[in-house]
This record gives C-alpha cells, structure tokens and sequence, in this order.
C-alpha cells in the first residue's frame, strides 16, 4: 500500500529572519559567491560585447568559448585580469542583492509570497529596485571587465584608472545622470532574472521538500538553487547582452549613446547586425556564471537565515 506523505509545514520552507537582517545576509552570501564566479563575468561581458562593431567593418572575433576566453584572458592581462572589476563588483553584489532579498524577505513577512503569483510579483518588484540603487556600480563594473589590452579588446574602451576614477570621471563629464546611463536595460535584467530565481527556488524547494527524498537541509537548498540557476540562465541572457551592450556603449557631448538609443533600440540593432542568436551571446558563461552563482548565493543565503532563526529561537527560549 503506497504511503502518503504527511503536509510539510509552510514555515519549512523558507524560514524567514527580519527583512532587515535577511538584507544583511543577502548582501554577504551574495558577494561569498561573486568571490568565486567573477572571472567568468568578465568573459561573459567581453563575449557580449565581441562583433557589437561588426557593421562598421572593425569585426575581430578574439574569443571563441568559455574556456578558450578564460585562457585569453589569463594570458593577455594575468591572473588579476581575470578578477577585473571584482571590488565594484562586491558593492554592486552587496547593494543590489542585499535591497533585493530583503525587500522579497518584506514581502514574505507581509504575506504577499503566500498568494498565487505573489513570488514572481514580489521577485520582480524587489528586483527592480535593487537594480536601480545599485546601477552606477554594475556600469562601472562593465566599464573595467571590457577594459583590456587593444590586442583582445572587445567594444568601446573607457581606459579608467580605477574604480574611483572611473565614478568620477563619470560624474564629472556627465553628471549625476551620467552614472544612471543604461539603467532601463538593468531593470527589466534584473526584474526578469529576480522573478525566475525567487519564483523557482521557492517552488523548487517546496517541492523537494513535500517529495520529503532529502533531509539534510543543505541538500534541499542545493537541489532548488541549482534547478533555480537553469531557470535564471535561460530566462536572462537576452536582458543581459542588452544591458551590457548599453552600460558600455560611449556618448556623444550630449550625454546620449552613439550606438544605441534606448532598451528597443539596441535589440533591435543587435537582431538585425548579429540575428537572434546574438541575444544569446555569452549564453555559456551566462549559465556558468550564473548558475553557480546562483547556487552559491541561495545555498548560503538559505542557511544563513535557517540559522538566523535557530539562533532567535534559542535566545528567545532562553
């Protein structure tokens, strides 16, 4: 006779901390996972930007693969060229991702997660404004992963000293918008790629958990983030090549972008110069980066506020 398995309680599934603290806890687990999987944005950022020039005639295909671009990298700029960026790449981890999580931890908190929907509206929302506080950190970030020797460069090269240097010079040749420029291409990024991965990391492990197959915790975590990372890659790719293609591009003395005019703009350009396929550009190191990523920043974000909670319970007992 076939056993049924008894309800999980809904608080199993995703224990939930003070949206203040889980801000705190996105942030850290977020930046532990970009530590490791930056070397791989840098790749998929030049690849992203690699024929953006192909109908002025200045084309040159300098990377062809994930593990072949690692290894020009590598070569061309060392060991830290593959780390490119990584210092404003933890401000943007750490602001985007802290104001994301913690707003969808609100939402949790408010009841909103619990309605049908109410995930993917809440992912979206939540993502939408942490990519919009955090956008002058992902452009600079852009900026320097693209930089590079003039032998494998790849798009428009901005030639910035250093983080610093590179918001100030920003700021002072394009104001304080200037440091907003490529934004309406990060938003629907992230809004897009925040609903896939909150929506199906919260089903996925709700799932897993009335499967009741796992018991480790961990492993639950594990198995949702990585089914999470999938729904991530596939879903973001063509947002992400947009808003690469838009936070590098130059300007003219206007402040306006010489190559794209707007989100429609610049994926219409890339469809016609590059066809659809050139959406999915960088879908390797996409998925690469993104489903490790994933993996690591739900996996320990998870755990983290398991833990949180534990140790409120203990204290509040005590």
């Amino acid at each position: 006779m076939a056993s049924t398995a008894s309800p999980v309680p809904r608080a199993i599934f995703a224990p939930s901390p003070t949206p203040h603290l889980d801000f705190a806890l996105g942030a850290l687990a977020c930046c532990a996972a970009c530590v490791f999987t930056n070397p791989l944005e840098v790749v998929k950022t030049r690849l992203q930007l690699q024929g953006e020039l192909r109908a002025r005639g200045t084309y040159q295909r300098h990377y062809r693969g994930v593990l072949q671009a690692l290894w020009v990298v590598g070569r061309t700029d060392g060991l830290r060229g593959l780390q490119k960026g990584l210092s404003v790449g933890l401000i943007y981890q750490g602001v985007m991702n802290g104001v994301r999580l913690g707003c969808f931890s609100y939402c949790e908190a408010l009841g909103i997660t619990s309605y049908h929907g109410g995930s993917v509206l809440s992912g979206a929302g939540a993502g939408a404004l942490g990519a919009f506080i955090a956008s002058p950190a992902y452009l600079v970030k852009t900026h320097l992963q693209a930089q590079t020797v003039e032998a494998i460069a790849v798009g428009h090269q901005h030639n910035h000293v250093g983080v610093s240097d590179a918001f100030v010079t920003i700021y002072r040749k394009e104001g304080l918008i200037g440091l907003w420029r490529g934004v309406n291409g990060a938003v629907p990024r992230v809004m897009v790629g925040s609903a896939a991965q909150l929506a199906t990391f919260t089903s996925a492990k709700e799932w897993v958990l009335h499967s009741q197959v796992l018991g480790a915790n961990w492993l639950v975590a594990l198995i949702a983030a990585s089914i999470s990372g999938v729904a991530v890659a596939i879903t973001m790719t063509p947002f992400d090549v947009i808003s690469t293609r838009l936070y590098n591009q130059p300007v003219d003395e206007f402040h306006r972008g010489r190559l794209y005019n707007g989100f429609s703009d610049c994926m219409l350009k890339v469809c016609q110069a590059e066809g659809l396929l050139g959406l999915y550009k960088g879908m390797g190191p996409v998925f690469l980066r993104l489903a490790p990523h994933t993996v690591l920043s739900m996996l320990f974000w998870d755990l983290m506020r398991q833990q949180a909670v534990k140790n409120r319970q203990t204290h509040g007992q005590g």
